[in-house]
């Protein structure tokens, strides 16, 4: 049987260590590569007469010249089909739902992971041999929305927000206080087919429960003591556009049927009124609680839940995505700066080191205050500890514990970096600091240190010799 005929795909980027690392890996996956520096010549050779078509494209976004955004458009004004990867140092999810509304069969955040490029690079091949249907060309939508994040958990998000945006689809976003469940509904409303109409949100925990009805549903003129008028509830002012429900989980049991006979019939009466008022409202719920259970225990439909859950977004907790902290931060402190008319704040070293071990239960919320306290109380250009608030100050129990987030952070920062064979770097360093505290301790003498250490006298006076350490008295 003949071999299968290798996937044909083309990179451009102006980055040459780009270009060269993408290549070699793509080549050892059995792949066919062409590489371009500037994306004119890409497209000089795609409109060259006999050309042998790639099946796949992978480009950068900003590149001298022609944008990759630019090429996806005249990519696909000739050939619809073809996919085309956009890549992109940018860490944000403008970002991302730009390559995606362009037209872009995927998003590839930079830096990237080898292995996940490749099969990406697999999947748009194969998705071009499997389909002959074209891809929108959709003008590129400038959102207003802050959601920003480089780690692996947000990029995700930014993909699954991405690939929701051409629907009108149910929608359960789940995460703690904080994380900023708002900000993706209203992404998901600003890159849906509903953008020119209204969001409307409503927090349902933060309305009294007798007044929450009508606050969703609205009433007639005298339908109860206290009304005076008519008002349109929110489903009606939602009409066409898309309706966050926030905090669905506190939601009174007698809401939750009327809620679910509107999700199903799509019509509702407002309270005391007799005719039945039809909309079309994208549903878009939000809760920090665990609502399997909460319907394990009856205190919330099972029913409803499956309506509101067809699709869950989980949005992770700022301490599970550590590595987006000092971005989230400076992001923070410059928008303070500008809100406050005041001097952009500069994070120290030793206090950006600090920040990333801490837990931050109230998540980017709590960040974006401290940045706006920082921004008004730190004396000085240049953030330092004695700057921080008291409640970021931990006991000297927890500091002590600090070292190992630390050391775990620089690992990580290494590792994202490139790096390899880190503990050849890393281990004397360890080692040299562990020698010089203990014969600190020890007003140098070798033999306490070496126990200290729970070392033998002989691996201690190696040590000292590889590592160039001279201090110490004989004993």
């Amino acid at each position: 049987m003949p071999a299968s005929k290798p996937e044909k795909l083309w990179i451009v980027d102006d980055d040459q260590s780009i270009r060269w690392v993408l290549q070699k890996a793509l080549e050892k996956a059995g792949m066919e590569v062409q590489a371009y520096e500037f994306a004119s010549d890409l497209v000089r050779d795609l409109n060259a007469d006999n050309v042998q078509l790639p099946e796949a494209i992978i480009s950068d976004i900003r590149m001298p010249g022609m944008s990759g955004f630019e090429l996806i458009k005249e990519i696909h004004s000739k050939y619809p089909e073809l996919p085309v990867i956009i890549m992109t140092a940018h860490s944000d999810m403008d970002s991302a739902m730009s390559a995606y509304e362009s037209g872009a069969f995927e998003y590839l955040p930079k830096p990237f992971d080898i292995n996940e490029a490749t099969d990406l690079a697999k999947r748009a091949c194969a998705t071009n041999k499997s389909t002959s249907g074209k891809i929108a060309e959709v003008e590129p939508v400038v959102s207003q929305q802050e959601i920003i994040g480089q780690s692996v958990a947000m990029q995700e998000l930014f993909r699954s927000i991405g690939r929701l945006s051409k629907t009108s689809i149910s929608v359960l976003i789940t995460g703690e206080s904080g994380t900023g469940k708002e900000l993706v509904a209203k992404a998901l409303h600003t890159h849906s087919p509903r953008a020119k109409k209204s969001f409307i949100a409503i927090n349902t925990a933060a309305i009294p429960k007798e007044l929450l009805e009508s606050e969703l549903f609205g009433h007639e003129k005298g339908s109860f003591t206290g009304a005076q008028a008519q008002r349109i509830g929110r489903f009606e002012q939602a009409d066409g556009g898309t309706l966050f429900l926030d905090e669905i989980g506190d939601m009174p049991a007698e809401l939750q049927t009327r809620l679910l006979r509107v999700l199903a019939d799509g019509e509702f009466y407002r309270v005391g009124g007799t005719k039945a008022i039809r909309v079309d409202v994208r549903v878009v719920a939000a809760t920090h609680q665990n609502l399997e259970e909460h319907v394990k225990n009856g205190t919330f439909r099972e029913d409803l839940f499956h309506r509101l859950n067809v699709i869950r977004l989980q949005i992770p907790a700022l301490r599970e995505r550590d590595e987006d902290i000092i971005v989230l931060l400076n992001h923070f402190l410059a928008q303070a700066a500008k809100e406050l008319n005041a001097e952009q704040k500069k994070l120290s070293s030793e206090v950006s080191d600090y920040l990333q071990t801490l837990d931050w239960p109230g998540n980017v919320r709590q960040l974006e205050n401290v940045s706006r306290w920082l921004t008004v109380m730190a004396a000085g250009h240049e953030i330092t500890m004695e700057d921080l608030p008291q409640d970021l100050k931990q006991s000297e129990e927890q500091n002590e514990r600090n070292w190992e987030a630390l050391l775990y952070q620089n690992m990580l920062h290494r590792l994202n970096r490139g790096d390899s064979r880190i503990l050849d770097e890393v281990t004397p360093k360890f080692e040299t600091i562990a020698l010089n505290a203990a014969l600190q301790k020890t007003g140098g003498r070798k033999k306490d240190a070496a126990e200290l250490l729970g070392w033998g006298r002989n691996t201690l006076t190696r040590k000292l010799k590889e590592l160039d350490i001279s201090k110490g008295e004989p004993d």
